[in-house]
Formats: structure tokens, sequence, C-alpha cells
């Protein structure tokens, strides 16, 4: 399999992150709603605690109009309870103003004392039904306009949608002078990868086999090299680990025992982005699976059929999940952001039988910033990261 250059090539670290249930995405039986894992700052911002207890180096809040809370006013939350995990926050691009947006970020960063990172969106607000390539077009601004704002002293931006001149960057400028908060973004048609190529930092992908998801890398970099960028790579997917793969199996059917898959159906499509190529590619994923789900022998797919977007998760031992993500590394893969059901048991299961075992830190940013690693810690030391 052809490993594509990745910007952190030589790193021997991986950045390992957790996933707060934002968007009502919390359940002990998938698909079947339960109030005390509800969307709820109490329980959200308890997921994102307990990450942080545990060692993940960050964690993703995702963003959804329909369901959920919002997500910059719970980042800022969160700033003041807790002390080394970044945030990764999920911004939709041309929701706000993007010199607005920009000052906003900057708040935000300085509350986090530089542990802020973006995941760029594109999606469709509510009540918008956008053509695809608009919406890119207007990312692109958006994205330009914010490294403006975080490098220079004013903001000209003469585009299609949006054009300024001459405004000061003075209230906007991040807690981190190297060029802002780190850009992670996912997507999949030609105008999403046009974009990650040639402005983002971290190039996201959803679970497939892993030769699909090298073809995506390989397109993804094929836009980058044509910028004279390179790329990181990272791969957002669940996790069910056990002390044996049978146990993990066996949780996984556990998982969806009560699901009906007419109301999964419904769980699916009230998403945003549930008619998205890349969620497609989920669907896909799907159809290929065995009798039980799995597209690969730890790739379970069962996920997709109560949730739009990332639909498998890797299901297996202590071992085995070590071994994938091995795997993963050795194709490029440097950020993983993993999630499971409930989330903070499954955070608790991934974070004391599989995190102590890996060498974890930030990832480096694109103008410089060095990454802090801690190193793998055997089981059983009770040290803690």
């Amino acid at each position: 399999m052809t490993v594509v250059p990745v910007r952190s090539a030589d790193l021997d670290a991986s950045e390992v992150s957790w996933f707060s249930a934002l968007c009502s995405d919390d359940y002990a039986f998938l698909g079947v709603p339960d109030g005390v894992l509800r969307s709820s700052f109490d329980h959200c911002s308890d997921i994102v605690k307990k990450a942080e207890a545990l060692g993940f180096r960050n964690i993703l809040c995702p963003s959804s109009y329909q369901v959920g809370q919002d997500t910059l006013s719970f980042v800022a939350a969160c700033a003041p309870i807790t002390e080394r995990i970044n945030l990764l926050a999920a911004i939709r691009c041309g929701e706000m103003q993007p010199i607005m947006l920009a000052r906003t970020v900057a708040t935000l960063d300085h509350m986090l004392k530089g542990r802020l990172t973006l995941n760029v969106i594109s999606s469709d607000f509510p009540g918008e039904v956008a053509d695809s390539a608009y919406r890119y077009r207007r990312s692109h601004e958006v994205v330009q306009i914010l490294r403006q704002a975080w490098t220079r002293d004013t903001i000209d931006h003469d585009g299609e949608i949006y054009q300024f001149k001459n405004v000061s960057t003075e209230p906007a400028r991040p807690y981190q002078q190297n060029g802002g908060p780190l850009l992670y973004f996912g997507g999949y048609s030609p105008d999403a990868l046009e974009l990650c190529g040639a402005q983002c930092d971290v190039y996201l992908m959803w679970p497939e086999p892993k030769e699909q998801l090298a073809e995506r890398m390989r397109a993804v970099h094929a836009r980058a090299e044509a910028h004279g960028r390179v790329l990181d790579y990272g791969l957002r997917v669940h996790m069910i680990v056990r002390y044996t793969e049978q146990e993990a199996r066996e949780y996984a059917e556990h998982l969806v025992s009560k699901l009906d898959d007419e109301y999964g159906k419904l769980i699916r499509e009230r998403a945003h982005d549930s008619i998205s190529l890349g969620v497609s590619h989920q669907a896909r994923a799907r159809e290929l699976a065995d009798q039980f789900g799995y597209v690969e022998r730890h790739l379970w797919t069962g996920i997709g059929r109560a949730r739009s977007g990332c639909g498998a998760a890797i299901v297996g031992s202590t071992d085995q999940v070590l071994s994938e993500i091995e795997a993963y590394r050795k194709m490029g893969i440097r950020a993983f952001i993993f999630s499971g059901y409930p989330h903070l048991d499954e955070a608790e299961h991934f974070g004391t039988k599989v995190l102590p075992q890996l060498k974890t830190c930030s990832l480096p940013h694109a103008y410089g910033r060095v990454p802090k690693e801690t190193p793998a810690t055997p089981l059983g030391t009770g040290e803690r990261r």
C-alpha cells in the first residue's frame, strides 16, 4: 500500500482525541433515547473532564443546529474547567460574519491559553439548501480571512462572497501567534479536497477499508501538493475495546440489540449532512460488510445504522486495537478522534486499556509549534500523564 507524504512523517507519537456528544449522540443502546445521556452542558462537560483525566490530547466538540448545544459557547465554558486538553471546536463557515468569527476564535484561544483547534465545516444552514461548490467557495474565503486576521495587521479581501478593505486585526489576534489554531477538515467532493489542500492542516477521514482510506489520502495529497503544501491526516472512528475480541463483539451486538431500523433511519436523516458524499461512502461500507456488519475483521459498520456521518467502530481486544492503530499510523495517519457508547464508559475502557500504551502528543503546527510528547506507560504502573 503506497504511503503518501505527511507533514509529521517523522513524528513517532499520535494525537489521540475523544468526542463530546453535544449533538444528542449518546446512548446505552444505540437509537434508544436515554434522558441521563441527553445533550446537556453537565453531561457533555463531564465527558470533556473525563477525557482530560484519562490523558486524551484533544476532544472534538461537534456542531449541529437541529440537535444539541452551541459549540463555541460550550468550548468557552470548558476553558476554566480544563487545564491540559485541547478543544477541537467545529465552526460552520458563513454562519457568522468572518471578521466577527475571527474575533470570537481569538477570544476563545486566549481563554484556553492556546489549547484551541478548529474543525472547518461547510454544511448547509437551517433553512438553506446551497450548491456544494458555493458552500466550499464560501468556506475558502472564510478561512482566507481568518488567516489574515491571525497573521497580518489588516484584513484586505476582495472575493465573490466577502469584500473587506483595511480592517484592523488587533481584536482578532489569537493566543497562538504562529498562525492561529490548527485547522482540521473533512470532505469528499473535489471542491472539498481543493479547500483542504489549499487552506487546512489536517485532513480528517471517516472509517472505510484501509485501501479506500489510502486512495483518499493520495487524492488529498495531490491537491495539497499543487499548492506547495503537505498535510497531516486523521481518522474519526468509534471504538469498542475489551480484554478479548469475543467480549468486544458481544458488546457491539448488545449496543444495537434494541435498535429499530426505521427509527435509526430517522436519526440519520435529521442531520444536515445526511445527503453528503461522505455519508454515502459510509452507507456503501455497510453494504459491503458481512452478515455481522464487519467490512474488515475489526471494522464494524453497525454504528451507521443509527448515525449520520462517522458510522463504523474498531472492535477488538486491547492488542488488536493497538495493532489497528499501528496499521493506520504506518499509512501516515497521525491524528485519531475516537468515541464510543456510552461516551463516559467507553472513554474509560479505551483510556485504561489502550491509551497508556500509546505515545501521544498534540499535532505540531504548520507554522512551527513543537508538539509535547508523552511516552507510552506500561499497563499496571498506575502512572497518569
